[in-house]
């Protein structure tokens, strides 16, 4: 959303002015919209000024909002409805729509290549190009056609080099290039770290007689209180007797042994989420990280030669569990300041102009207000921190004269095994619950074998069964979708770190929460990933 937004508007802007202008738009999936996940419930306030027309334009945004509530799940058996006097405002979606933000994203796509803007699916950017003063000067695509050995194959074709006179990131949460370039330009020097949490959503078709379009649930509490983890779950009814259903598990949880992947298979079978889902059918399944540190997370967004944009900054409104108008809003920001930066002389520099722009912005009004939302449920915890956001929210609409901060990085958080309980999960029932790789088949995800591996580890020293003793390998638990494994190996005995790379829904979480952070997530070749249908 964030790098279709600036595209347009770039585009726009131009159009205005009688000036040319080319803009050209990197997507790694096989089609825009084939990687985006979200819930999602979308507010429709950057879209209305980005493009006022929409409705007749036909944008996909055709299930409004008739009804929220709001859970607190005390037990396996056991919910209570908040009555809505209670909930904090920003969980209110009066005027919001149940969207595919998938199909949202295809609709943006379209928008900007009648625009003639340049879009180039299937080309992951993988490298950062700078010149001798430092400024970036575009990206370099991925290789095409090397082997696992990284030795070039018959169908071998090399990256390309894009050079452009501005380069806008807009990779979503955890971007690999996103990375390098807060680390490069220590564009985090002065915020509090960034929190994450990992995102499970799956897509049902349900009975007639249990729909109810346009209700929107969102819970908290169990399963993962029980883990001493938080967190949130949805679920949306979306059109054509369709719903989402997802749990989102904070990722600064301590229990090494606890999956979020099975905590999700538990909470479909708390009979509040149960009744809707049986004798359903599940269509689709996703998974991805949130980045949710908000305003006082958020780094520096302008460097030499480029722009850092929407949740690969981390621009996401937590408190509203929304990052898909903010992250269009930074995208139109970031077009009106690159243009006015190209009407004043060459590329290259380093545009400070955003952040004054940034500030007087709605987003940036937004984001102050939702500031202490995530420290509050992290520092009290889903009761006590529930009730300062609602006095926080209800009270002083944000406003409150202090400033909470969270400054533990998420993958600190993990305990040693034996400190922690461990936690044994149901077997799938093959109706409500499923096992990974059935679910990971419903993603559509798909890589080519013979590549190199994306999921690299920074050091091979680090001993496999330091991490197994210390943690019992928690990766084999925290990734949604199997890709990592322990293995004996065959000669030794040992135990071995199988990555099934050819599994990854390109989540990132492995990349955040590896307590050793050895782990580094990588673009793979081009198209690979999950292709996700109506998500």
């Amino acid at each position: 959303p964030a790098g279709l937004s600036a595209a347009i508007r770039l585009k726009q802007l131009a159009n205005e002015k009688g000036e040319e202008l080319e803009v050209c738009l990197l997507e790694k999936g096989s089609e825009i919209g084939a990687h985006i996940l979200s819930g999602a419930v979308f507010e429709p306030r950057a879209l209305n000024e980005l493009i006022p027309n929409w409705k007749e334009l036909g944008a996909p945004l055709d299930t409004e909002v008739t009804e929220d509530q709001v859970f607190l799940f005390s037990g396996p058996d056991s919910a209570r409805r908040m009555p809505n006097a209670l909930v904090p405002k920003t969980l209110h979606n009066e005027g919001n729509y149940i969207v595919s933000l998938g199909n949202v994203c295809r609709w943006l796509g379209e928008q900007a290549e009648a625009l003639e803007v340049n879009v180039f699916p299937g080309f992951p950017a993988a490298e950062i190009i700078y010149g001798e003063n430092g400024a970036v000067e575009g990206v370099i695509t991925g290789d095409m056609g090397r082997g696992l050995d990284t030795e070039e194959k018959d169908s071998f074709e090399p990256g390309m080099e894009l050079r452009a006179k501005y380069t806008l990131f807009a990779e979503g949460c955890r971007g690999s290039l996103g990375k390098q370039l807060i680390e490069h330009y220590s564009l985090d020097a002065d915020c509090d770290v960034q929190h994450y949490g990992l995102g499970i959503k799956e897509l049902w078709q349900i009975d007639a007689d249990k729909h109810q379009q346009g209700l929107v649930i969102h819970g908290a509490g169990w399963p993962l209180s029980e883990s001493g983890a938080s967190g949130g779950s949805f679920l949306y009814h979306a059109a054509d007797n369709q719903v989402v259903v997802g749990l989102i598990t904070d990722l600064n949880y301590d229990n090494p042994h606890m999956s979020p992947y099975e905590e999700f298979q538990r909470f479909k079978q708390h009979p509040e989420i149960k009744q809707s889902l049986e004798g359903g059918d599940r269509l689709s399944y996703g998974a991805r990280a949130i980045a949710k540190g908000g305003l006082n997370s958020l780094p520096r967004m302008h460097f030499p030669g480029g722009l850092l944009l929407g949740c690969d900054a981390g621009t996401l409104n937590f408190s509203k569990i929304k990052g898909s108008h903010t992250a269009m809003k930074s995208g139109m920001i970031a077009a009106e300041q690159v243009f006015e930066a190209l009407s004043e002389g060459e590329g290259g520099k380093d545009i400070s102009a955003y952040a004054k722009a940034f500030e007087n912005s709605w987003l940036y009004d937004e984001l102050f207000r939702s500031r202490n939302f995530g420290p509050a449920l992290h520092k009290y915890g889903t009761w006590l921190g529930g009730a300062f956001n609602f006095i926080d929210q209800n009270i002083f609409s944000g406003k409150l004269p202090l400033t909470l901060h969270d400054t533990k990085p998420d993958h600190e958080g993990m305990k040693l095994a034996e400190e922690c309980q461990a936690i044994s999960y149901p077997k799938p029932d093959g109706k409500i619950t499923f096992d990974r790789l059935s679910s990971v088949f419903l993603s559509n995800t798909n890589h080519e074998e013979d590549q190199p591996c994306h999921l690299k580890l920074k050091d091979l020293e680090i001993p496999i069964v330091l991490n197994l003793a210390k943690y019992d390998a928690p990766e084999q638990r925290y990734c949604p979708a199997g890709v990592y494994e322990i293995l004996q190996d065959d000669e030794s005995g040992e135990p071995r770190l199988q990555i099934n790379a050819q599994n990854c829904l390109h989540c990132k979480t492995c990349d955040i929460k590896d307590p050793t952070q050895n782990i580094n997530w990588k673009t793979p070749e081009g198209t690979g990933g999950p292709n996700y249908p109506n998500m």
